[in-house]
């Protein structure tokens, strides 16, 4: 398309543009995410935090917003780390960033880099800072079907980057 990007309105987390007849929305600036795939021991880590949009608390991956800190070129590993500790009380020794991807193209510009957490050590409680109230759950990957069924019944939202934990099974079948 060539036609150009409007703002049509600005917030301080989202904005709405349009693009000939396609509106969309993103964070201002182009902000990403790095998404965490926390493994340990055959148990996947994740958060649990109330999501305003959902009105309901979600479960997902841990996550957390890069360049969040002082530096607007941080890596993404290095915004992962500080998150992972942040919200789970979880220090990888070892992170590797897997790709970028998007969220949902056809109405958000928002990405994230998805990158995999290895060789975990609990060095805190983890919750996040003073405006989340995040729960941790560390939930073995042969009862994570049972536990999601769990949270649904539960009237908790699951974040659709969870379906990266079920796709082999979902594929397959079984």
């Amino acid at each position: 398309m060539d036609e150009p990007e409007q703002i049509l309105w600005q917030g301080r987390f989202v904005e709405v543009r349009r693009r000939g007849k396609w509106e969309y929305a993103g964070r201002p600036g182009g902000v990403r995410a790095a998404v965490i795939l926390a493994i340990d021991d055959g148990h996947v880590i994740l958060a649990e935090q109330y999501r305003v949009p959902l009105g309901r608390p979600c479960i997902e991956l841990p996550a957390g917003l890069i360049g969040d800190g002082d530096d607007p070129d941080e890596p993404p590993e290095t915004a992962a780390a500080r998150e992972l500790e942040e919200e789970t009380g979880y220090r990888a020794a070892k992170l590797e960033a897997i790709g970028e991807f998007w969220s949902s193209p056809g109405m958000l510009t928002e990405s994230f880099t998805l990158v995999r957490a290895r060789g975990l050590e609990r060095v805190g409680d983890g919750g996040g800072t003073e405006s989340e109230d995040i729960t941790v759950h560390r939930v073995p990957f042969a009862g994570l079907e049972e536990f999601l069924a769990k949270q649904r019944a539960l009237g908790k939202a699951i974040d659709v980057r969870i379906l990266l934990l079920l796709g082999r099974k979902l594929i397959e079948g079984s």
